[in-house]
C-alpha cells in the first residue's frame, strides 16, 4: 500500500514575491528610521570641554535642539530659521526663531517665579540645547539666548554643548 502518491494537480507552490517585497520594505525602514535619530544635530567642531559631564539624551525623550555653524545660521532639524545672508536687512530678521522659541516654550512645564517664597523658574530636567561650532562668534549664541528670555517664550533652562577632548590610551 503506498500512502505517497504525488498528484501534480493538487500540488500548490508557494508565490515568494509578497515576501521579497516585505523584506525590501522593511529593510528601506530601517535605513531610513536610522538616519532620522541623527537629524536634530549638524555637522559642527565643537569646543573643547575639559570639565564636563558626557550628553547621554534618552531617545524616547522630545528634546529642543539649535544648531548654530561657524556663519551664525540658527538651523533646528536641518531646517533654517535664520540666515544672516538671507535675512540680515529685513525688518524682523529673527521672526522665525522667534517663532519656533515660543512654540518650544508651550511645550515645556514651567514652574513660575513665587516672589513670596522667593524661587525662581525651574523645569524638570527639560531644557534647550545649544550646539554652536568653535569658530562661531558668540555674538549668535548671545542673540538665541536673549530670545529665550523674552515675553511668550521665557525658557528658562539651557545647555551649550561641547566636545569632550581627545583621550590618549597610555599602555
Amino acid at each position: 500500500m503506498n500512502l505517497a502518491k504525488h498528484d501534480p494537480e493538487t500540488d500548490m507552490e508557494m508565490n515568494m514575491t509578497p515576501m521579497i517585497d516585505v523584506v525590501f520594505l522593511l529593510i528601506i525602514f530601517f535605513m531610513i528610521i536610522t538616519d532620522l535619530t541623527q537629524q536634530d544635530l549638524e555637522d559642527l567642531e565643537l569646543p573643547m570641554a575639559f570639565h564636563a559631564v558626557p550628553d547621554k539624551p534618552d531617545p524616547d525623550e522630545w528634546r529642543p535642539i539649535v544648531n548654530i555653524p561657524y556663519d551664525g545660521r540658527m538651523v533646528v532639524k536641518r531646517e533654517v530659521y535664520y540666515d544672516p545672508e538671507v535675512h540680515d536687512g529685513q525688518a524682523e530678521p529673527y521672526h522665525e526663531v522667534i517663532a519656533w522659541l515660543a512654540e518650544v516654550s508651550r511645550k515645556m512645564e514651567k514652574a513660575h517665579f513665587n516672589k513670596e517664597a522667593g524661587t525662581g523658574p525651574m523645569i524638570p530636567d527639560e531644557f534647550l540645547l545649544i550646539r554652536a561650532d568653535q569658530s562661531t562668534s558668540f555674538r549668535h549664541i548671545q542673540k538665541l539666548m536673549e530670545f529665550c528670555g523674552k515675553k511668550g517664550v521665557e525658557i528658562w533652562k539651557i545647555q551649550l554643548a561641547a566636545a569632550e577632548p581627545p583621550t590618549e590610551d597610555k599602555e
